[in-house]
Parts: structure tokens; C-alpha cells; sequence
């Protein structure tokens, strides 16, 4: 889902809006299809995998060599954050991983390879980076250039990625044909990248390998969400859930369907409350803040903005909401300078066209429209075809008086509707 856009100032706009179009809006969800699934507990699992952790552990020492439990133990921590979303098991697990790395003898690379990817999950990707090359120093393989291709892409560093991804082409394997698809991504060819997805789906239907039908479902979901095919999006989404009941991902984006397609918030935010019962992400409360902005609901709104700001402040999550926090910051409490300083340090990490477009928005907020302008210009301008960072970029464009390049802009966005959601479409109608 796209970063939060929540605007005060447009709140009587949004109530007339809703009650508008909820009459006129297609229906293609059926809470019967997915209701099933609000029943899922992730308890047992939980148990199961703490049990194990338990084993682990028990076979490690502290002056210990004991690389397969380290391995293990890790392994389960991961599991563990994927089923409760608790941050605390992503450290555990790096721990692990660091120690089992530094002590391996045999496989040494692929050690690495798991803590660079424990990195990707924590946002902190210019660590990822530096122990994946070291990784592909001790052995360059293709699986070290399939890590490496996607640090590349998180970095902005797309010469790399493009060199990375020439390097283990080949048209008839699921791993290229997925990194293939997010290059097209990031190229703006949404068919290229839909073809590709689904020729890995055939791959690894044929295989009947759960874990990677799983991921290929729940990202043609979202795929087909932005080509518009709002059905087949919905459709794989139950799909995913077929294999995981319990899988969050695909109920955030059914719930998402809910609400941007179909203007029905409540049962939106009835969604989200159930994938609150069993999960941590901090994200959901700004889903739940946005869908109170949309219903009207002021108080529920703040409830949900500071219940996000509280969660995030835990400093186990380091770097990983950084974004989200200047966003927030910058619009619903104008604290422009401490957004900015996040940003900065977001650039460090990551410096995409995405970051320097958030960068570029902030100082637009703040009024500093000429410097907007600039970085907007240089960094983001035909680098990225994400729909928020071109309505930034039309944002800043009125304020510099560009209106013919804003209303090019618009003509685009009032396009990609159902990728910014209902609040953010609002905006994009005053342009």
C-alpha cells in the first residue's frame, strides 16, 4: 500500500465524497469468502515454533560453535516475526546469524547471505550490502547476484542491479523471472512486469512449491490491483490465503480493495481489526487512521496517529519507519525540521528517486518551493513512475507556478485512483 497521505483541512470534502460514491461503486468482494479467515490463530504456530527455538537454543552454548542451531534457532526467529510482526524476533534472529557467519567454515556465503537478507527486512541496507559483497567474495554465485540485484534495487543503484540481473538470466527460472518482473517495475512496463510474474507463477505451480506460489499470488495481487483488474487482484488474494490462512499481506490487500474500490471503510477497518488481533505492524494503525479520515471520524484519526507514533518509538525498529514518520510529522503536525532530519537520514541509507521525492514533498510543505523544485527536477523527475511521487511532483509544480506540467500530471493520476486511495484522489481533484 502506498504512504499514508492524511489531510485535516479536507475532511468535510471526504464525507461528501464517501457518501457520493459508495452508491456508485462496483461490489466484487464477499465477506463470506474471507470471514473463514478471521478465525485463523496464529497461536498454535506460534507455540510450535517456540518449542523449537527452545530445542535450539538448548543445543548452543555460549562459547559454542554450534553453526546448525545457530542457523536454526535463527530461522525460527524469523518465522516467529513473520506470524506476530514483533520486531524483537528480527534482532534475535541477527544475532543468531551474525555469530553463526562469523564462525562457519563451510557455506560461508550462504551465512552471510541470510544476515544481508535479515538486514533487507530491517531497512538497514547499506549493512546488507557490505555483507552480501562479502558473501560474493567468497563465493559468486548466482544466488549471491540475486541478493545483491535486490540490495541494488533498494539503494537506487539500478546500473548495478541491471548488470547483477544479466548475470543469472534465465527466461526458464522463478528467481530471474521475479527480479526481471521488478525491474520492468521500476521501469514503468506494468505488462512486462504482470508477463513475467506470471510465467514464474506457472513455474512454480508446476513445482507445487508452496512458499513460492504463496509469493508470486500475493504480488500479481498487487500487480493486477495497479493495471486495474481489481477481480483477478482479489482473486489471488484468496488464493494466498488458501495456502497461509493466516497470511497478513493478503488480508491488508483484500481490505485495501474494500476500501479504495468498493468505498466501504467500515468493512475496511472491520478487516484490518481482525489482522490486528494477531499481528504488530505499526503500519495498520496509519490504514486506520486514513480510513477515520475518510469516514470523517477526527478523533479515531488522532487516536490511531499517535498509537503509530508510540509504537514506532521502540528503537528496536532503527530505521524501518523513517518514511512513514516524516510523512506524518510533516503533514498533521507541520514539524518540518525533525521530518527533514529523518529524511536525511533516509538518504544515507537509501537513496532512491522514492526518498528524494519524500525529501523534495517536505520542503514543498514547508514552503520552500523553489528547493522542492530543484531536488524534484534532478532526482525523481522520469526516475519513478509511482503514482505518490507523481502527485508530489504535480504538487510542487503548482507551487511554482508550472501549471501546464502539473495538469499533464493530473490527467496521469485521476488514473491510478485505486493505487493513492480515496483521501489521496480527493487531493489530486483540487489540484
Amino acid at each position: 500500500m502506498k504512504t499514508i497521505k492524511l489531510y485535516i483541512s479536507i475532511a468535510m470534502v471526504l464525507i461528501a465524497y464517501a457518501s457520493c460514491t459508495t452508491k456508485q461503486s462496483e461490489t466484487i468482494t464477499n465477506a463470506k469468502d474471507y470471514e473463514s479467515f478471521f478465525n485463523t490463530t496464529n497461536q498454535t504456530a506460534i507455540k510450535n515454533t517456540q518449542t523449537k527455538i527452545k530445542f535450539w537454543n538448548s543445543k548452543i552454548k555460549e562459547d559454542s560453535l554450534q553453526i546448525l542451531a545457530l542457523r536454526s534457532v535463527a530461522k525460527e526467529y524469523e518465522h516467529l516475526f513473520s506470524i506476530t510482526g514483533d520486531i524483537d524476533y528480527v534482532l534475535k534472529s541477527e544475532q543468531a546469524l551474525k555469530k553463526s557467519s562469523e564462525v562457519a567454515a563451510i557455506d560461508k556465503e550462504n551465512y552471510l547471505l541470510t544476515l544481508a537478507q535479515n538486514y533487507i527486512t530491517q531497512h538497514q541496507f547499506q549493512k546488507a550490502d557490505s555483507v552480501a559483497k562479502a558473501a560474493y567474495e567468497v563465493n559468486n554465485n548466482n544466488i549471491s547476484k540475486m541478493v545483491l540485484f535486490d540490495i541494488a534495487m533498494e539503494l537506487g543503484k539500478y546500473k548495478e542491479a541491471k548488470e547483477y540481473l544479466a548475470a543469472i538470466q534465465n527466461p526458464s527460472d522463478y528467481n530471474f523471472l521475479i527480479r526481471l518482473a521488478k525491474w520492468e517495475d521500476y521501469k514503468g512496463n506494468l505488462d512486462s512486469t504482470i508477463r513475467n510474474m506470471e510465467k514464474a507463477r506457472a513455474i512454480a505451480e508446476s513445482g507445487n512449491k508452496k512458499n513460492l506460489k504463496l509469493w508470486v499470488y500475493t504480488n500479481l495481487a498487487d500487480y493486477y490491483g495497479h493495471a486495474g483488474r481489481i477481480e483477478d487482484s482479489y482473486h489471488y488474494y484468496l488464493k494466498a490465503l488458501e495456502i497461509d490462512s493466516g497470511n497478513t499481506y493478503a488480508m491488508k490487500g483484500i481490505a485495501w480493495i474494500v476500501y479504495s474500490f468498493e468505498k466501504n471503510p467500515k468493512e475496511a477497518l472491520r478487516i484490518v481489526d481482525a489482522i490486528m488481533e494477531r499481528t504488530s505492524n505499526p503500519d495498520l494503525y496509519l490504514f486506520k487512521a486514513e480510513l477515520a479520515e475518510y469516514m470523517g471520524d477526527q478523533k479515531q484519526k488522532e487516536i490511531n496517529l499517535n498509537l503509530f507514533l508510540s509504537k514506532v518509538a521502540n528503537p528496536a525498529y532503527g530505521v524501518m519507519y523513517h518514511q512513514h514518520l516524516a510523512t506524518v510529522l510533516a503533514e498533521e503536525y507541520q514539524s518540518y525540521s525533525e521530518a527533514l532530519d529523518y529524511m536525511q537520514l533516509e538518504l544515507q541509507n537509501r537513496p532512491t528517486p522514492m526518498t528524494y521525492d519524500l525529501m523534495a514533498y517536505i520542503l514543498h510543505l514547508k514552503g520552500e518551493h523553489p528547493e522542492a523544485l530543484k531536488i524534484a527536477m534532478t532526482h525523481v523527475k522520469g526516475q519513478t513512475y509511482e503514482p505518490t511521487a507523481l502527485l508530489h511532483l504535480a504538487q510542487i509544480y503548482k507551487s511554482n507556478q508550472l501549471k501546464d506540467e502539473m495538469s499533464k500530471l493530473v490527467s496521469e493520476l485521476k488514473e491510478s485512483s485505486y493505487e493513492l486511495g480515496p483521501v489521496t484522489s480527493t487531493i489530486v481533484a483540487q489540484l
